[in-house]
């Protein structure tokens, strides 16, 4: 850019440098050829119509350059505003779902409270009714097994002590040999 400014500045100043390097030659010859002292008013004129030229050839390039950067700056800053919206929304939303996700997380740990709960007074009612399942049945095992000691006890003095010979036995006799073997 600062290069193509450099080469107008010298290709519109060139000109002016070369001719005031000449000494007063050319003012006096060209006092003769047109018979002014001055040609002012024509370089003026030249000036505009210069000035004319160029505006006719480069206003609507560079209008449109100007229109094309500014539309192009403002979509950017559109854009940028749209992202800057849409990352409000996100984060709108995302702390929205936080909270959503912290009340869930807080119903769901008194939920759990109330199911290790429940699984407790289970686990105790159940472990409570196999207790007096098992001390029931170990009452008729007891049980059982005094009246096998018993019918034991008994087959042994009735098989053991009373033969053919004993046949004779009177019944005080038998009550004492009952009465030895349960002792």
């Amino acid at each position: 850019m600062k290069m193509k400014h450099f080469v107008i500045a010298t290709a519109v100043l060139l000109p002016a440098i070369l001719l005031a390097s000449g000494d007063g030659e050319v003012a006096t010859r060209y006092f003769e050829l047109t018979g002014r002292h001055t040609d002012f008013i024509p370089r003026i004129f030249n000036f505009l119509i210069f000035i004319g030229v160029l505006y006719y050839l480069l206003a609507n390039p560079i209008k449109s350059f100007f229109t094309g950067r500014q539309k192009g700056i403002q979509d950017q800053l559109d854009e940028i505003e749209r992202k800057v919206h849409a990352s409000r929304d996100e984060k709108r939303e995302a702390e929205a779902n936080i909270e959503e996700s912290r009340k869930r997380s807080a119903e769901i740990i008194k939920t759990a409270h109330k199911e290790a709960e429940l699984l407790v007074s289970k686990i105790v009612n159940d472990s409570d009714k196999e207790l007096k399942i098992l001390e029931k049945q170990a009452e008729e095992k007891s049980t059982l097994e005094e009246r096998r000691v018993i019918r034991e006890a008994i087959h042994d003095i009735l098989s053991g002590n009373i033969g053919n010979n004993d046949i004779q036995l009177n019944q005080k006799k038998v009550v004492d040999i009952l009465d030895k073997k349960v002792a």
